[in-house]
């Protein structure tokens, strides 16, 4: 840390020497009622600092890179697919990228492909060319291990000797659950995947049949995906993902499909039935194949697949006014969210590694960030990832998004055979273009009808409780949630959780907890009505709890991205005024839990400090409490440039990019060549945020 004092005290002192000491703009001349408001944040005039200065026509806080390189006016040749994918099969033979099998062994021949692996298996040129170890011992080792990653961990020197390389996997070990099965992914890839039971349901309701212009979507749908597929902003998060009306995953026979073109035309442009079809469903199963109201499959996915390969017809469903198809609501799992704290779901910063600090810190329900439910029926890997589960989380939800009944329906039939989870919450209130002009997210909003098919057709398909997050309404000063609080709840969803604010809004104005309030009161006592929005300290807990008995909790979101301890001072109903080295030691854990889950090898190394940095980019908003005039501090409060109470301090406080960097390295080593950084979502834009 003697370095980094120094580095600290010389840019302090070149900058107290450029700009006024007025604290920058004359902040140091105005009284805390003044400066709260013009929601800037009131520091104590003895720690306020000249802003830095930073170079015109560059935003340091948006992209830093490691090198230097001159403007190139001449245009790059865009590189064919075959080529992309020659260049990186040479890669991996590269000594940089060594056998998985070879490296946890060390011996060449344990690896099964033999000279037809496609990576390396030059154990010589991969230890002269790999970096030094990082300090401290290797993640895997505190759970029982042996690291999976053998010669290509990054702390391979504290390895205890004599482990046995030809053990069980260590990530087996690291209580994860929820992946997704190679045998099911292949059925899913191949849409050979069957939905009994959301097809029933889906009959019943009259939605199974699909017109032209929905299939036109599902078309022009694959178009986008493979467009956002290639943009980097889009990489391993779903959020920006496009959701679609796929009917992927049915095994599919000659007469269903005969009998669904036959449901066809029944439909509006929006998707809603013009009319309920006059013959109900039956399925034609034995008694004991009749669980909980609902039917079930008795065959595995490979005799299913095995029929639909071998030509078979299969039966379709035949006719029958069945009313024991439908769920009962109180065959539903019970579920109780009063007086919890709720993370909420939060777009890339939200991961598992994330989750698990909050829980340390005393948060009680979890939720996995938002997938796209087209995403997840095609398996896609990386959607797929968003739904794991740590042992630690035992109130644990994943939340869904789709624009479509059917789309909607098959992804919970889905999760509930194939994840554990405790409940599943449908996004009708993301507010990303990409989302909504596809008819997702808070676009559902203007379309009630189509909300109702949703809400109904899951909360029949599964026994697993649905709840739905929603803002206040599409369009401003259009509030429309208070007329249909009744029917949500008659629709069969167990909670609704209300962004205090329109989509059209985003994050331009405080959260509406009055119109809440509001919500709450005329809901019914069958559904659970949670507050969202703004909630920063306990004393904002407190006062929205007692403001509104009929509440059942508040969710927490940006809340916690910028100071997860917020679910401590809430426990503990106390301000914490917690010290630079507690906050480092939080991100020392966050670090760890990020190696075990993404990996200790070098590309789990950098996936962990990518998303270090994406955290670094919210949590420099918060101020210390001991530095401010008035507490607690308020979300919409923009911090001015202050000096911390200690180097560290100060440098949690940049909203620079390349201090976040150093704070990695305190971490995680040294940045490798090339290494640029971009938060995905950019925290100092108080009047715009991508979490829905």
């Amino acid at each position: 840390m003697d370095g980094l004092s120094a580095e600290i005290a010389v840019e302090e002192r070149k900058v107290s020497v450029e700009l006024p000491p007025d604290g920058g703009g004359g902040l140091s001349q105005q009284t805390p009622e003044e400066l709260v408001a013009k929601a800037i944040a009131p520091v104590k005039r003895e720690f306020l600092r000249p802003p830095p200065v930073r170079p015109r026509g560059s935003d340091s806080s948006d992209v830093v890179t490691d090198t230097t390189s001159a403007p190139s006016s001449v245009l790059k040749e865009k590189k064919s697919k075959r080529q992309l994918k020659r260049e990186r099969r040479q890669e991996k033979k590269s000594a940089a990228h060594l056998c998985p099998e070879v490296a946890r062994n060390g011996d060449i021949s344990t690896c099964p492909y033999g000279d037809k692996c496609c990576f390396s298996h030059d154990v010589e040129a991969f230890k002269a060319q790999k970096p030094a170890d990082l300090e401290g011992d290797c993640p895997f080792l505190s759970i029982g291990g042996p690291c999976p990653y053998g010669l290509a961990c990054r702390f391979s020197g504290t390895h205890k000797e004599g482990f046995p390389g030809d053990t069980s996997n260590g990530r087996q070990k690291s209580s994860e659950i929820n992946g997704l099965n190679k045998d099911v992914q292949k059925l899913l890839w191949k849409n050979k995947m069957r939905f009994p039971k959301a097809d029933a349901q889906l009959k019943l309701l009259g939605l199974l049949g699909m017109n032209s212009k929905n299939k036109k979507f599902r078309d022009e749908e694959k178009v986008d995906r493979t467009a956002l597929d290639e943009s980097p902003a889009t990489d391993k998060n779903g959020c920006c993902e496009v959701a679609g009306d796929s009917i992927a995953g049915m095994c599919e026979s000659p007469e269903q499909a005969k009998e669904e073109d036959g449901l066809n035309g029944t439909f509006a442009s929006d998707g809603r039935p013009l009319k309920r079809a006059k013959s109900l469903v039956d399925e034609n199963y034995s008694p004991n194949e009749i669980q909980n109201g609902v039917t079930v499959m008795e065959k595995g996915h490979e005799e299913s697949c095995s029929l639909a390969e071998s030509g078979n017809p299969i039966d379709s469903f035949p006719v029958e006014t069945d009313a024991s198809l439908k769920l009962n609501l109180r065959e539903k799992k019970l579920i109780d969210f009063r007086e919890k704290l709720y993370l909420a779901p939060l777009t890339t910063v939200g991961n598992l590694p994330f989750r698990r600090v909050c829980k340390q810190l005393g948060a009680d329900v979890t939720c996995g960030e938002m997938a796209m439910c087209t995403n997840l029926l095609q398996g896609q890997a990386s959607e797929w990832a968003l739904l794991r589960r740590h042992s630690s989380e035992d109130f644990f939800g994943v939340q869904i998004c789709g624009a479509y009944p059917d789309t909607v329906a098959r992804t919970v039939e889905l999760l509930n055979q194939e994840c554990m989870v405790d409940f599943i919450d449908i996004n009708m209130g993301c507010p990303i273009d990409v989302v909504v002009n596809k008819g997702a997210g808070s676009a559902l909003l203007t379309k009630p009808v189509r909300m109702k098919s949703i809400i109904q057709v899951a909360s029949a398909t599964v026994n697993i409780p649905i709840t739905v997050k929603v803002r206040t309404a599409y369009f401003e000063g259009r509030n429309r949630i208070d007329s249909i609080i009744e029917d949500i709840g008659k629709w069969g969803a167990t909670a609704v959780t209300i962004h205090g604010r329109s989509r059209q809004q985003r994050y331009s104005k405080l959260a509406d907890w009055e119109y809440i309030y509001q919500c709450a009161k005329k809901a019914p006592d069958s559904l659970q009505v949670l507050g969202n929005g703004d909630i920063f300290s306990f004393s904002d807990w407190n006062r929205r709890k007692s403001d509104c008995p009929e509440l059942s909790s508040c969710m927490i979101a940006r809340g916690a991205l910028i100071k997860p301890w917020i679910f401590t001072e809430i426990k503990e109903q106390r301000y914490w005024d917690i010290s630079s080295a507690e906050r480092l030691n939080i991100l020392k854990d966050y670090v760890h839990f990020g190696l075990e889950h993404w990996g200790s090898d070098a590309k789990g190394v950098e996936t962990t400090r990518h998303f270090l940095l994406e955290w670094l980019s919210y949590t420099h908003r918060y101020i210390p409490i001991g530095l401010l005039d008035v507490i607690p501090q308020r979300l919409n409060w923009r911090p001015p440039s202050y000096f911390g109470r200690d180097d560290l301090e100060t440098l949690m406080a940049s909203d620079s990019a390349a201090d976040w960097i150093r704070i990695s390295e305190m971490l995680l080593g040294k940045v490798p060549a090339g290494f640029t950084f971009a938060p995905k979502h950019k925290s100092n834009a108080y009047d715009r945020a991508e979490n829905g």
